[in-house]
């Protein structure tokens, strides 16, 4: 202990002197009568206690576990603490802080009036504060006022300020407290708060932070060195502190033990003799601390928390969101899979390593839920900083997969034709329209003076004339993803009603331009069919998600449930859902989708695809998807769907749109197709519904005919052609 000044030395004096004739003059009541007064004067105190003595409002901290309700992510805390019940706490702690703090604690009614007098005359003697005078209750009191998040910052520092005043209120409050719970209930509430050094608040933090156990499994030894911790926790701390002092102070606690009859004394000596064997383990804090726990959760952490910080239920402002979370003690059950999540990164990390300045965010939902399986990527969640002036990589805190802040996304290429083909499908027209479709497409749109411009308009090229051109209907047009067969179609349909059908299945416009564009000139957007818009993984796979639940469109959400300290669940996490849909036009388009991934359709219409190693991997599974890239190979993308999940994947480098991402179409398509196959393990092969008739249509209708190509002649189109394959060379 510090040598007292002669001011400070003059206050203890007084103070015992205050406290002692309080203390003589109490003593000298009859016992009835003492009794009697206690009672009366406790009932009129509680009635005036604070809040958060009455009901503790002591922060806990939150924690987030995996959608297997075991398998934990992350925690959040500002104080590393969590409440545990008095059988929860192994028999030994509760004795050895009873030894320790007041052994006369089962014998006092909240002050120990003995233990006040011997306490006032050794300090008094010495000059010093040698010897403590609180009880556990008086300590406890104590704890709450010091750390009320209800009080100011003031109100708390005067809990623990040394004056008269401070001193008789927490006497009152003690004994005003002991008069209505039971010490068992005073005792628990003690060891939830205590602090206990090295950051850890209450018995179950401390039992982990030092052991890295539950308190229920503490031995003797350990038992007693945390019990002695509490006097003073910085410099008993074994981690943080000075070790040989904790075990002079372990001895104490023990020997105290064996003085109240709680251990023998051949019990206390064999504890002594036990060296000293911690096992620390540091609570993980947030989203950055995910690292080692569900590998690459990341991310999802981040998504669930900035979901969190807009649910009302947690709080008015986005402040009390946020303090909820680090301070509620909340348990939440969140919608990530950890088989799918640990398939996803596998697979992320297998097309990209952590150092390349590409990236492959994967996304995976549930139809008909909207709950976020996986959100993974070539990335680290973390702030630590990037070698040589990297940006993204390996480190970030970005939400490369769901958007967000300076993330608008990336060009998801022909995996927007899906929009196109809805569109179509619910203006009436058939899975069986039928178009001769060109090499090249003139249109309306006006163009600049580059390689897709034929005479000052937009000209669209597929990108293999030989497989892609000629008569097509939305089955093979979509499965070998034929440019100017949806080019074409999204004309027919307008490009307004395209643009709506994304944005009702979710696609939103982070990227200013496209905002612009999709509110102000969507009927002119010609390329957007081809997916020049910006969009994420998590957006696409939710989109996708909507058709495969037959046209219900269901929020992103990351929880299945919200569990406050008291058992009582939150109202939040449930699905949010719409149709927004005919199921018909859902399943029609389903229908196309078989073509893609090497399937076949319910009609026998599909003749090719782009991603036909997928029905390779999942063998007579239903699946269905699409694929997509961007100009000059900056993007590559595939999304992948049974009726269970919908998988996206799209490969770009985030900081630089311009820089193609190399071969890797063919990989990128296994990666999601893995995922798949990780989402639906264990569950029964579930059919696509097929469409009705009426969405069918009849595959031997007569050619429909474009009266803007119709007007040029064949040598026109020719010429269009061989200007094209000039420009590219």
């Amino acid at each position: 202990m510090a040598t007292r000044t002669p001011l400070s030395r003059l206050f203890t004096v007084l103070l015992a002197g205050v406290l002692a004739g309080v203390v003589l003059a109490v003593a000298a009541l009859p016992g009835n009568l003492l009794l009697g007064f206690a009672a009366k004067a406790a009932l009129g105190e509680y009635a005036a206690l604070p809040d958060a003595l009455r009901t503790p409002a002591t922060p806990q901290r939150s924690y987030l576990y995996a959608n297997d309700g075991t398998t934990l992510i992350t925690t959040f805390y500002d104080v590393n603490r969590s409440d545990v019940t008095l059988a929860e706490i192994a028999p030994v702690m509760r004795q050895a802080i009873v030894a320790a703090e007041d052994r006369r604690f089962y014998d006092h009614g909240g002050v120990d009036l003995r233990g006040m007098l011997r306490a006032l005359v050794t300090n008094v003697t010495s000059g010093s504060a040698e010897q403590g005078g609180s009880t556990l209750t008086m300590q406890y009191v104590r704890n709450v006022l010091k750390t009320d998040p209800s009080r100011t910052a003031e109100e708390r520092a005067a809990a623990t300020e040394t004056t008269i005043g401070r001193k008789l209120q927490e006497i009152r409050y003690a004994n005003a407290l002991e008069q209505l719970l039971s010490k068992d209930e005073i005792l628990n509430r003690y060891l939830n708060i205590a602090y206990f050094g090295s950051g850890a608040y209450g018995i179950a933090a401390a039992s982990q932070r030092y052991f890295s156990k539950p308190p229920a499994e503490l031995t003797l030894a350990e038992a007693a060195l945390l019990a002695g911790l509490v006097q003073a926790p910085e410099a008993y701390s074994p981690i943080d502190g000075d070790a040989e002092a904790a075990l002079a102070r372990r001895a104490y606690v023990l020997d105290s033990m064996a003085a109240t009859g709680a251990i023998t004394v051949e019990q206390a000596a064999r504890a002594k003799a036990e060296e000293l064997a911690l096992n620390p383990s540091a609570q993980a804090n947030g989203c950055a601390a995910t690292a080692g726990a569900q590998d690459g959760s990341g991310f999802f952490c981040d998504y669930l928390h900035r979901w969190w910080l807009e649910q009302p239920e947690f709080g008015d402002t986005v402040a009390e969101r946020e303090q909820a979370l680090r301070r509620g003690g909340y348990s939440v059950v969140t919608t990530l899979d950890p088989q799918v999540q640990a398939t996803a990164q596998r697979q992320a990390t297998g097309v990209y390593g952590y150092d390349n300045p590409r990236a492959l965010p994967i996304a995976a939902v549930e139809p008909g839920t909207g709950r976020i399986l996986a959100m993974a990527v070539n990335r680290h969640y973390s702030l630590d900083a990037n070698p040589d002036g990297q940006l993204n990589y390996p480190n970030t805190v970005n939400p490369l997969i769901s958007g967000g802040g300076s993330v608008a996304g990336y060009q998801a290429g022909s995996t927007f034709k899906l929009f196109t083909l809805l569109a179509a499908l619910e203006s009436g027209r058939p899975l069986a329209t039928g178009f001769d479709a060109p090499s090249r497409l003139p249109t309306r749109y006006a163009a600049g003076d580059d390689e897709s411009s034929c005479d000052g308009r937009w000209c669209p090229a597929n990108a293999n004339p030989q497989w892609m051109d000629g008569y097509r209907m939305m089955w093979d047009g979509f499965g070998r993803s034929v440019n100017t067969y949806f080019v074409w179609l999204a004309e027919q349909v307008g490009q307004d009603k395209v643009v709506e059908m994304a944005q009702r299945l979710g696609i939103t416009f982070r990227a200013e331009a496209d905002a612009n564009f999709a509110e102000n000139d969507a009927a002119n957007w010609g390329a957007f069919g081809l997916g020049v818009a910006a969009t994420t993984p998590l957006d696409l796979a939710n989109a996708y998600a909507t058709v495969a639940a037959e046209g219900t469109y269901c929020s992103p959400v990351p929880v299945l449930s919200v569990t406050a300290p008291d058992g009582q669940r939150l109202p939040v996490g449930d699905p949010s859902c719409r149709q927004v849909l005919d199921p018909d036009v859902a399943r029609a388009a389903t229908d196309a989708a078989r073509c893609p991934v090497g399937q076949q359709s319910a009609f026998g219409q599909c003749n090719g695809g782009t991603a036909t190693a997928v029905g390779r991997i999942f063998g007579g599974r239903p699946v269905a998807g699409k694929t997509g890239s961007s100009d000059q190979g900056a993007t590559s993308s595939f999304v992948g769907f049974t009726p269970q999940v919908a998988v996206a994947g799209i490969a770009a480098n985030p900081d630089d749109p311009t820089d193609p991402v190399g071969a890797v179409q063919a990989r990128v398509i296994e990666a999601v197709a893995r995922t798949i196959v990780a989402a639906v393990d264990g569950q029964p092969a579930e059919s696509f519904t097929a469409p009705s008739r009426a969405l069918v249509g009849d595959p031997r209708r007569p050619v429909e005919r474009d009266p803007v190509t119709e007007r040029r002649s064949p040598d026109d189109r020719l010429s269009d052609l061989r200007r094209w394959f000039q420009n590219r060379s």
